[in-house]
């Protein structure tokens, strides 16, 4: 079993299969998300996935004119999920909320897709990517 959560434990994502694509976004709203050079996200289908918890959400429009729903934890601020328009029948969790130091467990995937890559940091550099796109 996976168990994903805020960072105030009040919601959380679980699941017991492995995530269909796990990814790394460059893009400057993951970027302000995340506060850091880039997402990390694994995918899922949403009827893998069970939430429990009170959530609220933003919507923004993505770099392709599509809707991005983000919920998040409405106490601590934690995105759980989002899902995208373009793709109904899917959950995407930030991998960092699969960390549990008290289990001691770290992010269990690692990412094999990297997306805008034309907007990541000249000093990062990733291995084990298998897709690359800009």
């Amino acid at each position: 079993m996976y168990l994903a959560s805020c960072n105030c434990g009040k919601v959380t994502a679980s699941t017991s299969v492995e995530p269909v694509r796990v990814s790394v976004c460059h893009c400057r709203a993951c970027q302000r998300r995340t506060g850091s050079a880039f997402g990390v996200q694994a995918r899922f289908n949403q009827s893998d996935v069970s939430i429990t918890g009170s959530l609220k959400q933003y919507v923004r429009t993505s770099d392709e004119g599509n809707s991005v729903v983000f919920n998040f934890c409405p106490d601590c601020g934690a995105t759980l999920y989002f899902k995208l328009e373009g793709l109904p029948k899917v959950i995407v969790i930030p991998a960092g909320n699969f960390a549990n130091d008290e289990a001691q467990v770290e992010i269990p995937w690692q990412p094999s897709v990297s997306i805008y890559e034309a907007r990541s940091c000249d000093w990062l550099t990733l291995k084990n990517i298998e897709e690359r796109y800009d």
